[in-house]
């Protein structure tokens, strides 16, 4: 049984894990050319000073943001983060982690029951794990970050 779980987990997880791993912006400053002026951001310093406000421009030596009637900007080796706050997915993270907890929550929850030739209890096992991980992966896809980051340093 734990063999089989164990079997499961690495198979829906690795994708995802190779996923984040592919969405992870790099010390690439850079990558914040992509950004157009206007667009609503949140730049996260090095001291974990948060700013949020609409992009204004990207220089080597500094991002410029408009946070409400102020000009703010940042020198680059105080800029920890960069996330653009336009795109929220959270909908359809929670969509995707629920389909595919649901998924997995069947298949754990029928391969559980044994098969000693009674199949009646398989598919109540079945929804029961269905709607154990239906839950666990809406929680999984409310708590995954929604926003994409544009810029993140690499820690030193």
């Amino acid at each position: 049984m734990a063999r089989r779980f164990a079997v499961l987990f690495l198979l829906f997880a690795a994708p995802v894990l190779a996923q984040e791993n592919k969405l992870n912006p790099n010390d690439n400053f850079k990558a914040l050319n992509s950004l157009h002026a206007g667009q609503k951001v949140e730049v996260v310093e090095t001291s974990l000073k948060k700013h949020t406000g609409t992009f204004m421009m990207v220089s080597e030596e500094a991002i410029q943001l408009r946070e409400a009637t102020t000009d703010v900007a940042v020198r680059r080796e105080n800029v920890l983060r960069v996330t653009l706050l336009e795109k929220s997915h959270r909908l359809r993270n929670i969509l995707i982690f629920g389909g595919a907890g649901c998924g997995v929550g069947a298949g754990i929850g029928a391969a559980a029951v044994s098969s000693d030739g009674i199949v009646s209890g398989k598919p109540i096992a079945a929804a029961f794990g269905g709607v154990i991980g239906l839950l666990g992966g809406f929680g999984v896809g409310a708590a995954w970050p929604a926003h994409p980051t544009v810029y993140r340093a690499n820690s030193h």
